[in-house]
């Protein structure tokens, strides 16, 4: 009964400590995932307002203006 008692403690103490270092590595994975939705909303941001005269988005777009300037 003593070995199954100790096996046990053991094996909680290994998951407590992978359940640990899985919390740290969401975390860690949060924190990127915030900083890629920040990067991505200044990079939208400045797309924007480097292209005023493009046509809003939801426009129909025609494909004469898809046409490559050498055709």
């Amino acid at each position: 009964m003593e070995d199954r008692l100790t096996e046990l403690e053991i094996k909680l103490s290994l998951t407590e400590h992978l359940v640990e270092e899985l919390n740290r590595t969401v975390f860690r994975q949060q924190e990127q995932l915030d900083l890629l939705q920040e990067q991505l909303r200044l990079l939208y941001k400045q797309i924007q307002a480097n292209a005023p005269d493009a046509a809003a988005p939801g426009e129909a777009r025609s494909l004469r203006d898809e046409i490559p300037p050498h055709y």
